[in-house]
């Protein structure tokens, strides 16, 4: 009798989230290259310009919001594929064919993705929001203060 295996999709939303924390500060700097009016810096001019101004936990602006995006996003587009493909793969006794697998994590991912642009947007709104004028800056003190005022009636 085959082992039965069990999807602990959570896991993979651990991962995202650990990964995120690694990789903000580039994504910080893209976002603060992609918003420049001209090309002024590059890279590591960027990245001295916002450690100089701002400090070094700048390149951390955001963090919250990047990591509600990982855990709004992956948390959908994995706990679809894996509980979908596991319940497919019972009643049919064997593996999806791959043309399945590509549609359901098609199907998995294009939800992650609308499920994860509200967090996503208050993300690059954060990162940006230290070089926009006083007045114009949105200051959300966190992920969850920046959804509830992205959101009608917050």
């Amino acid at each position: 009798m085959a082992e039965r295996r069990i999807s602990r999709w959570y896991f993979w939303v651990v991962a995202s989230c650990g990964a995120a924390c690694c990789t903000h500060p580039l994504d910080l700097l893209k976002v603060h290259l992609q918003t420049q009016q001209a090309v002024k810096m590059r890279m590591m001019g960027m990245a001295m310009h916002v450690v100089k101004n701002d400090g070094a936990l700048a390149l951390y602006s955001g963090l919250s919001a990047s990591l509600c995006r990982q855990m709004s996003y992956s948390l959908t587009r994995f706990a679809i594929y894996e509980t979908v493909r596991d319940m497919v793969s019972r009643d049919s006794k064997g593996p999806l064919p791959f043309h399945q697998k590509v549609l359901l994590g098609a199907f998995g991912g294009f939800t992650g993705g609308f499920i994860g642009t509200p967090a996503d947007m208050v993300n690059v709104r954060m990162q940006n929001d230290v070089k926009l004028p006083p007045e114009l800056r949105r200051n959300y003190k966190h992920a969850l203060d920046g959804l509830c005022r992205v959101f009608p009636g917050g």
